[in-house]
């Protein structure tokens, strides 16, 4: 069908209100005029799989890109199941950035390898540079993010995120220039070593527009409130850590400075047993709408005086410490919660015997309390089936329902049953629930309410569940929106792989370790679909996989959509088939 022949200035302004790069990806299919305006035209690219394309090839189709998002490793290397130098190098991204898109101006990088040259190149190849986000990534120092200080003289963010940073000095912020008025927002709470605080505290001073600042554990609470006198308009602050030291009085000092922050709406902080410094936050709570507390060590009643003043919340992470009288406080104070993250405590089972610190009592007091909750992370140590009902009768609007029971095939505590009715009930209530993490005792009758209900489901994560290879079939042959599946430790093998490897084409990616995958369905998979990538992942056999029997099992399979061809950096341990 031919389309309207407008001017391209009106398509220009037409395509400027679409941002989803699915939505981009859907309107360069109509016609070439529609493909030219939006090589031309499209300011930010998403790149979910930094493998999935040739840097040149991506970057080359888009002439005016001033965003660029890149994710590296797959979602699992936080968990550690990927071998830490699997790969997703930033390099060859960073020299293609460098080289065709000089109006670059934003860049976040998530699991990648990103080494001080990768910085250093970044600096100085764009002149407009405004943000830089690394999100667990690895492989730089402070000499690298001092590059990014020096040159950079336009930057209004720099947020390093949960990465593993070299922090050879804090005299990096030294660097950024006297003149710098642009900053607004810095986080640093994942360096480890010494922050030059006059550097910081002058930083503050040039840039009167400060928003965000979240600092790391060098900073001490007195000095914390130095910090906020300087920062009068910040609305998201990242506290550092907080240490009881009985020979400070900073609790007046600290509460007065938090009361002159009238803009904050945004805490967090790494806090143990500190009922003084408590003090000082407890009036300000009420104008919060996201507290971050999973790295704090509070206990119950601490967090209780918290939430029960927390009334405009609507993110809320914690350990659970909280207990469930403390979910139970949130449930009866915080009705405008949309995101619960509740994070164990004790992850390894150190204490004995292990704590039931939070049950399904806690969390279905939330699902019935708060009627706008839409995501929720849980970890517990029992389920039962009647409570993940009473939860998707609650809560029919979840869209991310992510529930980790800390041991594995754990049945409903008091039944002795399988969670399959009750993960069944999630995903037939919950029509728009697009990511989904199981645990649990599971058999396959859970897969099959997932391959019939689960329609705008995106990402699915289990573990210890199924009982043969007809549960993949379900999930493979139903969920039509299915981008990313990670399984482990589950009797999954060939015959549902290769039963659905078209499937496998529609989708970003899967990946599969300790199932029932053997080299040779590996193989073939790799024949039948040549556009995807087939990693075996061996960290443990040697020698070529041409030599394994095929009835081998493989250890762990990364399976992912490119256009790219076999990657040319892959270790020894990785074979890709």
């Amino acid at each position: 069908m031919a389309t309207p022949a407008f001017p391209d200035e009106v398509w220009d302004f037409v395509f400027s209100f679409l941002s989803a790069d699915a939505d981009r990806n859907a309107i360069s299919l109509v016609c070439r005029a529609w493909h030219r305006l939006d090589r031309l035209s499209r300011p930010s690219l998403s790149v979910a799989n930094c493998y999935s394309v040739l840097p040149s090839r991506a970057l080359r189709r888009f002439l005016g890109l001033r965003s660029v998002s890149i994710k590296g490793k797959p979602h699992f290397a936080d968990f550690n199941l990927v071998p830490d130098d699997w790969g997703a190098s930033a390099i060859d991204w960073v020299a293609a950035l460098a080289q065709n898109c000089p109006l670059l101006e934003h860049l976040r990088m998530k699991r990648m390898v990103v080494s001080d040259d990768c910085l250093e190149m970044i600096s100085r190849a764009f002149r407009n540079f405004r943000t830089l986000i690394l999100d667990t990534c690895e492989g730089f120092s402070t000499v690298g993010l001092a590059y990014i200080a020096a040159n950079c003289r336009n930057l209004r963010e720099l947020n390093l995120q949960e990465n593993n940073v070299e922090d050879w000095s804090g005299h990096w912020l030294s660097h950024f220039p006297e003149n710098l008025t642009s900053l607004v927002s810095l986080n640093i709470a994942c360096l480890d070593g010494h922050v030059n605080l006059s550097t910081l505290e002058r930083l503050l001073r040039q840039n009167p527009n400060f928003e965000t600042l979240r600092l790391n554990q060098a900073i001490s609470p007195d000095r914390l409130a130095t910090l906020l006198r300087l920062a009068p308009r910040i609305t998201d602050l990242g506290t550092g850590r907080f240490l009881l030291n009985p020979a400070l009085s900073t609790s007046s000092n600290l509460e007065s400075a938090f009361a002159s922050c009238k803009n904050l709406r945004s805490l967090s902080g790494i806090w143990d047993r500190v009922p003084p410094y408590l003090q000082a936050i407890l009036p300000i709570c009420h104008r919060l709408t996201s507290l971050n507390l999973s790295y704090a060590s509070l206990q119950s009643l601490d967090l209780i005086k918290l939430v029960s003043r927390s009334s405009n919340l609507r993110q809320l992470w914690v350990m659970d410490l909280i207990e469930d009288d403390g979910l139970e406080a949130v449930a009866a104070n915080c009705r405008y919660l949309e995101d619960l993250r509740v994070f164990p405590s004790d992850p390894y089972g150190q204490v004995a015997p292990p704590p039931a610190a939070v049950t399904e009592r806690g969390l279905v007091a939330v699902a019935a309390g708060c009627p706008r909750l839409n995501s929720v992370l849980y970890f517990c140590r029992q389920m039962t089936n009647a409570a993940l009902e009473m939860v998707a009768q609650s809560r029919p609007n979840l869209v991310k329902f992510r529930l980790c029971i800390m041991e594995p095939r754990v049945p409903d505590y008091k039944t002795g049953q399988p969670l399959d009715t009750g993960f069944a009930a999630v995903v037939e209530s919950c029509c728009g629930l697009r990511r989904l993490s199981m645990s649990g005792l599971l058999t396959n009758r859970v897969f099959a309410a997932i391959g019939s209900f689960a329609r705008q489901l995106e990402m699915l994560s289990v573990a210890f569940a199924g009982d043969g290879d007809e549960g993949l079939n379900y999930v493979l042959s139903g969920c039509p929106r299915l981008r990313k599946l990670e399984i482990r430790d589950c009797p999954f093998g060939d015959k549902a792989l290769l039963g659905n490897a078209k499937k496998l084409e529609t989708m970003r990616s899967l990946w599969m370790s300790s199932c029932l995958v053997t080299i040779g369905g590996c193989k073939e998979l790799a024949r039948m679909m040549p556009h995807l990538s087939v990693e075996a992942i061996e960290e443990t056999k040697t020698g070529s996989p041409e030599v394994w029997p095929n009835d081998a099992l493989v250890e762990k399979l990364y399976v992912y959509r490119t256009l790219a061809g076999p990657r040319q950096d892959a270790p020894d341990f990785v074979w890709i088939l």
